[in-house]
């Protein structure tokens, strides 16, 4: 029992498009509702309402993870590739997208264990405002933005834990992320 040829490619082409919708389906469910537009004084962290009924809730991707506790502390979400530093009063004072390295941490809750002004980074590129937390098995978990201003993903057949930002979100860390500072690590 032999079936043709365009049977095969039909079914394909079904399949594959299929894909294509359910892919364009979820990248537009989780794009921002600010994006394209001009940014306003009043952007927070905080989940804004929708003019418009929406058909279910969508998550605002910048929104604090309900388990990341209490007090503060930098929040580090290894699923969002995302950085809070969170004040007094659980008041987020910013947020921002990182790059991570090609190990991620473990979930849980660390501290600030040492900072480095300037230094080499593990990849051979000069970093600034080392923000380190964790050392497990020879791999450094720590936060630095490149001083040429970089932030590409690093190389995958390398264990590197540096978690890298833009130049102004790595001064606004270090700032921020003093010696024993608590960081919690989120998926």
């Amino acid at each position: 029992m032999a079936r043709s040829s365009s049977g095969i490619v039909a079914g394909l082409t079904v399949a594959a498009l299929a894909a294509v919708g359910f892919l364009a389906f979820q990248a537009s469910a989780n794009v921002p509702d600010t994006l394209g537009g001009e940014p306003s004084a009043s952007m927070s962290a905080e989940p804004s309402a929708s003019k418009a009924a929406p058909k279910a809730k969508k998550k605002d991707p910048a929104a604090l993870s309900a388990s990341s506790g209490t007090g503060v502390r930098v929040v580090y979400s290894t699923g969002s590739d995302r950085v809070w530093l969170v004040g007094a009063g659980n008041k987020v004072k910013r947020t921002f997208k990182v790059t991570p390295g090609t190990v991620d941490p473990s979930a849980g809750t660390y501290a600030v264990t040492s900072r480095t002004g300037s230094t080499p980074g593990s990849d051979g590129t000069q970093i600034e405002h080392v923000v380190r937390f964790s050392l497990v098995n020879g791999v450094a978990f720590g936060f630095s933005a490149a001083v040429n201003g970089s932030t590409e993903a690093p190389d995958p057949e390398k264990k590197l834990g540096g978690i890298r930002s833009s130049r102004a979100d790595g001064d606004a860390m270090w700032g921020f992320a003093t010696v024993g500072v608590k960081v919690v690590v989120v998926k």
